[in-house]
């Protein structure tokens, strides 16, 4: 009876091995996309900047992308 206890911890150490290192994987991948969302939404912000600066003010961008998505 003893062996199979000793199995059955064996078994458990290392399924929990396995899954601290899924779970430092994944924390791995999670801060990756965060940081690339991060990234991506600070450079959506400087062209909607720069968009209305060039456009002449935000009136004028907006009536800009109406007529574009019109063809006017």
């Amino acid at each position: 009876m003893k062996t199979v206890n000793k199995i059955d911890q064996s078994k458990t150490k290392a399924t929990s091995s396995t899954t601290s290192s899924s779970a430092a994987i994944s924390k791995i991948g999670i801060t990756v996309v965060g940081f690339s969302a991060t990234i991506i939404g600070f450079w959506a912000v400087a062209n909607m900047i720069s968009g209305t600066i060039n456009s002449g003010g935000p009136l004028s961008l907006v009536s800009s992308l109406f007529k574009a998505i019109n063809g006017y």
